[in-house]
């Protein structure tokens, strides 16, 4: 056990934070992500029973968003013609400004098919069991500075 690690990071999700470099990303998906396909050249980190809120609170606490890119967080646009209600996209805000200054402005939107061919880039696809419409998100890691 370490002191001041949130206890939901596991020690693969640990190393994978650790092991990413500036620019590296990482998805971090809801339950109905086809995390194994679109993971498939990077690193899968399971997470059942957790959701994304929580496993985002903990990473931020330890992962720097980049500052070199005006938008580091990325999230799923509403699919056109469907009406979904996207409330955890509020929490995602809340949530990022506690450790970013630039809060929401940090957020961009895109399109299904282009979020799944960033995703497919990404380092590494974390799984949750979030079951939230439209809950998935990709970071871009910064650096820590002195």
């Amino acid at each position: 056990m370490l002191k001041g690690i949130p206890e939901i990071l596991s020690p693969d999700l640990l190393k994978v934070l650790a092991e990413m470099g500036h620019g590296d990303r990482i998805v971090i998906s809801d339950g109905n992500f086809p995390s194994a396909s679109m993971g498939k050249n990077g690193v899968v980190i399971r997470c059942d029973g957790h959701g994304v809120p929580e496993l985002l609170d903990a990473i931020l606490q330890l992962f720097p968003l980049d500052t070199f890119v005006e938008k580091p967080v990325t999230l799923m646009k509403v699919v056109p013609g469907q009406e979904v209600a996207t409330p955890i996209w509020d929490t995602y805000e809340e949530i990022i400004a506690k450790y970013d200054p630039r809060g929401k402005k940090a957020i961009d939107f895109v399109e299904r098919f282009d979020f799944y061919a960033e995703a497919k880039k990404a380092f590494a696809v974390v799984a949750t069991g979030e079951r939230a419409l439209y809950a998935c998100m990709i970071l871009q890691k910064g650096v820590i500075k002195s």
